[in-house]
Formats: structure tokens, sequence, C-alpha cells
């Protein structure tokens, strides 16, 4: 049980990445900004992924890790459906290893990841001035080769799926570029701190989730390490208006 409940916390951790997975498409004028543009700029980008994203697919390879970095316990490749109407659903392509991690860790996961991403509760978790407060950090800085804003963030509201760290959005068009901090709330008093971080690439316009890690550790368990990465990327996309707006 002590093990299923640990596992589970540092599945849930990850989960926390998912519900911003897309955000603006490219084309704002780069200009000068303050803080107050800046976050006004973000805000604008997740909004606008509401309103033109009506789905996407993609792949999604899962690895988990206890306490060797080397050698993984447990392996899961899923294909996952999003549409804006009816949310998320999983297909489980393969799995291997531990079928105790895989019970209580990697299937958890997809539920949870499931749940946040209904219609009426998905907007909870997207990076957005009305979820968490945000602070511009310092001058512009170059992450996976972008130009971006760092943003400090703090949740309005503690919840294992909300983040306290760090954002970096490109400076373009607010779109997200990295995530990267702590689980604001353990998902178990079994748990330990769950420190999480998650890349993202263009794709179609839009900020799409490459690579993410989630790590936690615990007295009775020691480290877990799941980690993600995501390729094949299929988006649909709302059609374009005209100027008449059709």
């Amino acid at each position: 049980m002590f093990l299923a409940q640990q596992t589970r916390a540092g599945m849930t951790a990850v989960a926390a990445l998912l519900g911003a997975s897309l955000t603006a498409p490219f084309g704002y004028a780069q200009q000068a900004r303050n803080a107050a543009e800046i976050i006004r700029l973000v805000d604008n980008a997740v909004r606008a992924r509401a309103e033109n994203v009506e789905g996407f697919t993609d792949i999604e390879h899962y690895v988990v890790y206890r306490g060797d970095p080397l050698h993984s316990v447990a392996e899961m490749t899923v294909r996952d459906s999003y549409t804006r109407a009816k949310g998320k659903t999983y297909q489980i392509l393969s799995q291997s290893g531990s079928e105790i991690i895989f019970k209580f860790g990697l299937k958890p996961l997809l539920d949870n990841e499931t749940a946040i991403n209904q219609p009426d509760k998905v907007a909870q978790s997207w990076f957005t001035s009305a979820n968490y407060s945000m602070t511009l950090q310092g001058n512009e800085q170059t992450v996976n080769g972008r130009a971006c804003y760092a943003l400090r963030i703090k949740p309005r509201q503690k919840a294992p799926n909300m983040i306290d760290g760090a954002i970096w959005v490109d400076t373009h068009d607010g779109t997200l570029v990295r995530v990267d901090g702590i689980a604001s709330k353990s998902p178990s008093p079994f748990a330990g701190t769950t420190h999480m971080m998650r890349d993202y690439i263009n794709v179609d316009g839009y900020s799409m989730a490459a690579h993410a890690r989630a790590q936690s550790k615990s007295f009775l368990f020691g480290q877990t390490v799941v980690t993600i990465d995501y390729s094949d990327y299929h988006l649909d996309l709302r059609p374009l208006r005209n100027e008449n707006g059709k």
C-alpha cells in the first residue's frame, strides 16, 4: 500500500504539467514590454488556445525509475487523444516492467490526466493570472535556443496539479517554452516533495510538450523519477475566419 501511494504521488506530479499543453499561435509583433503587458500576453496565448484548438493526438512514452537512474522499472507507450468538447482519452499501445508500478502508478496517472482535462475542469490548471500570481524575473533569457521571459509563478490555490516555480514564455507571443517547479501540495501524506520540469516545442504554431520529468523522494521509498517523451503530433485547428467573420 505504501509503495502504491508513493508511486502514485510521483505520477500525479507529472500530471500537473499536462493541463497546459497548448498555448497561442505565433504571430504577435515583439516589442519592449513591462511585466503587466507580458502577463497579458501569456493570458492571451492561453485564451487563443481555448478558442482555436479543437483537439490533437500524439504518442507519449513513459519511463519510471526507482533508485537506479540507469535502469527503468516500468515503461508504457500510449496514444493520447484530446478534444475540446470531451477532454482526453488514452489508448495503451505497449507496456513492460513492474505490474505494481503500472497498476498503482502509470494507470492512475492516465486516470488523473483524464480527470483534470475534463471540459469543466481543464481551465483550472492553465498557466494564467487567474490561477497564478506571476512576477517577471530579470531580463530576457535564452531557453532551447528561444528568447524568453522568465516568470515566477505561485498558485492562488494549492493543489497537487498546481506548480510553485517558474515558467519561461516566448518573447514573441507568450507561448510556453519551459515549466519548472514543485507541486504546491503533496498528493499523499507518504510522498515527499516532487520536482517537475517540462519543455515545449512549436507544432503548427502552438507550444506542445516535448519532454517532461518529475522526481520525488520519500524516507520510506527513496527516489522515483518519471520521464515522458512526446511525439507524432496531429492538431485539429479551428478554421480561420475572414474579415467578414466567415
